[in-house]
């Protein structure tokens, strides 16, 4: 997996998040989520006190976890803040789900739209409530790609959204089990190996 950019780091953790708070039957620890990112090829700097902090060449991840809420700030290592995101897991006590969400840290600078839907599981049942397409990404010889596996496809047609980007919220166009984006670029994959 690569990851060379916030957003690339952001959706393999929303979805280990996502499998993880059901297998759970709520939000993982702030360990877990550390191994999460140490699995995507982050290392881990420090982690303790509140805080964790976690990097590669490309990216780096501030682990913030809260009572009812975890957060993982996605930056680039640049420094730059017009492509840093927001990854927060959270229980919501209003709609009795637990939501994880990928939004631009940044609002006033972020550049793109973000058509990143949430993740919603039910707390008593832990059963998905809402479509996200998450998947892990790859750089592609002239494109970047975005792997989804069988079962977040399958997700993704029940929702009658299969033309719209998972990223940006554009459209896509589909060839087979493939489909480029005609306003961010990202090409989706339907990973059939999964």
């Amino acid at each position: 997996m690569d990851v060379y950019e916030p957003i690339m780091g952001a959706f393999p953790i929303a979805k280990k998040l996502w499998r993880k708070i059901i297998e759970n039957k709520g939000l993982p620890s702030p360990d877990a989520v550390g191994k999460m990112l140490e699995s995507i090829g982050l290392e881990k700097l420090f982690l303790g006190k509140g805080l964790g902090v976690f990097r590669n060449n490309f990216v780096i991840a501030l682990l913030i976890p809260r009572e009812n809420m975890i957060a993982v700030d996605f930056v680039s290592a640049t420094g730059d803040l017009s492509d840093a995101l927001e990854l927060i897991a959270y229980y919501d006590r209003e709609i009795d789900c637990y939501v994880v969400e990928i939004i631009p840290a940044n609002e006033l600078e972020y550049e793109e739209n973000l058509g990143v839907e949430p993740v919603i599981i039910d707390a008593k049942t832990f059963e998905l409530k809402s479509y996200p397409v998450l998947g892990e990404f790859k750089q592609g010889k002239k494109t970047i790609i975005l792997k989804v596996d069988s079962e977040t496809y399958k997700l993704w047609k029940e929702s009658g959204k299969l033309n719209v980007c998972p990223v940006c919220g554009g459209e896509l166009r589909w060839r087979g089990k493939r489909a480029v984006c005609t306003d961010c670029g990202i090409e989706v994959v339907v990973d059939e190996e999964r």
